[in-house]
């Protein structure tokens, strides 16, 4: 759509909204026999319709490269043969899971004769705003649909066409399964002003969840009249502990910085105990610099190594979500948990020991949403987490911590059942 004047977008969202909440009241209650078959239904038409996706892919990378976007971000927006594969797989998998809603938590008795159940239920219509990776469109609307929630999906500008494209696939898996196809819903424009009404979209949507850079999520924080599920940005860490094996610690460092640079759980600061430094730190610099990464590093990393470029202060708060990371040499766990607790975002924080009492005081005291012992943060994925796919990483405290899944879209409510029971 172009060409739209304000009061045009916002009768195209409160329509969407409308739509949405509608479809929601039949989705709710839809057997889990019917999500499964539309989320299978969907995989199929992916894999059939995969040569139209890659070409409208094709539109967004020439859209993306014509507005500049970086390596890495280009890289989160190009689908291939393997990625269309591997949404189709994610679909799969989610329908393998156990449908949550319904089930009950748990259920006791009163004195007074009444049975309480806790019951859960879908959380309702959900709206995710995010950029650039097309395959949150296959991710965040098969996750909706398996808890029973209707979605509204608003995609980067850039991959508008790759959004679209996957929808219809989507949608042929809801029409096979006799569920409303406007379970899942794509803003249809890519004017910025559908995002600003998305959020006041209170009577409509019940909770938004924000993928993206640091801007996208303060305008929704700054904006939202919806609840949120805060994505904050992955300011991640790689803390290599004295006791670290040296060999480990390299493989593990460069897996987390650069086998996907442009993800949230991509390692941005390494942090080494100085002690060991001479011991750890040169097998990791060269397997950094020879995996084509560019480090940043404190006057004592710099010593070490002439292929180091001195940092500033703004590099410890810095995601790059490209071939860049900043290396620091710190005074034992002790400072390295304050450092991340100062220039952390809560996201994925990751400890390389074979001391396993600094090990448990790492996971204790760094207040992270997901803290690794011995592993790539790299692994800060729903999927990796066996949940089939994930809506976000939740750096928030409220009701979802860390991959948001199908268990994390829904709510509960109480049933109560009496025999005749007055209250006294």
């Amino acid at each position: 759509m172009t060409d739209q004047t304000e009061d045009d977008i916002k009768a195209m969202m409160l329509g969407i909204g409308r739509r949405a909440k509608a479809a929601q009241a039949v989705l709710g209650t839809a057997s889990c026999g019917a999500k499964d078959t539309a989320l299978t239904q969907a995989a199929a038409s992916l894999r059939r319709r995969q040569n139209e996706i890659l070409s409208e892919n094709a539109k967004d990378m020439a859209y993306g490269e014509e507005k500049g976007l970086s390596r890495a971000m280009l890289d989160r927006l190009l689908l291939t043969e393997e990625r269309v594969g591997a949404m189709a797989k994610g679909l799969e998998d989610i329908a393998g899971l156990d449908d949550p809603v319904g089930t009950t938590l748990a259920r006791w008795d009163r004195p007074n004769g009444l049975n309480i159940e806790r019951r859960r239920v879908p959380l309702g219509v959900i709206g995710v705003i995010y950029e650039s990776r097309p395959n949150v469109t296959a991710d965040a609307g098969g996750l909706c649909l398996k808890a029973g929630n209707a979605s509204i999906l608003r995609g980067g500008s850039e991959s508008f066409h790759s959004s679209g494209a996957i929808l219809e696939s989507l949608r042929d898996g809801l029409k096979a399964a006799g569920l409303p196809e406007e379970s899942i819903q794509t803003v249809p424009t890519r004017d910025r002003a559908a995002v600003g009404e998305m959020l006041r979209m209170s009577d409509y949507i019940d909770v938004i969840v924000p993928r993206g850079g640091k801007n996208l999520i303060q305008r929704v924080i700054d904006e939202s009249k919806v609840p949120l599920f805060q994505h904050l940005e992955g300011l991640c860490h790689s803390y290599v502990n004295g006791e670290a094996d040296p060999d480990m610690a390299r493989n593990v460092v460069v897996n987390a910085k650069m086998r996907r640079t442009g993800i949230c759980g991509a390692t941005e600061n390494i942090l080494v105990d100085r002690d060991a430094a001479g011991r750890l730190l040169p097998g990791i610099l060269d397997g950094l610099v020879e995996a084509g990464c560019e480090v940043r590093g404190d006057a004592d990393v710099q010593a070490m190594d002439g292929r180091v470029v001195a940092a500033t202060e703004a590099d410890w708060d810095t995601e790059y979500l490209d071939g860049i990371v900043a290396v620091k040499l710190v005074d034992g766990i002790d400072d390295a948990i304050r450092f991340i607790g100062e220039h952390g975002s809560d996201h994925t924080d990751a400890i390389i020991t074979e001391d396993a009492v600094a090990a448990e005081k790492f996971v204790n005291e760094v207040d992270s949403a997901i803290v690794l012992v011995n592993a790539s943060t790299q692994y800060a994925d729903g999927g990796e987490f066996g949940m089939g796919a994930e809506i976000g990483i939740s750096t928030g405290k409220l009701h979802a911590r860390g991959p948001v899944g199908v268990e994390q879209l829904t709510s509960f409510k109480y049933v109560v059942r009496g025999a005749g029971q007055t209250r006294p």
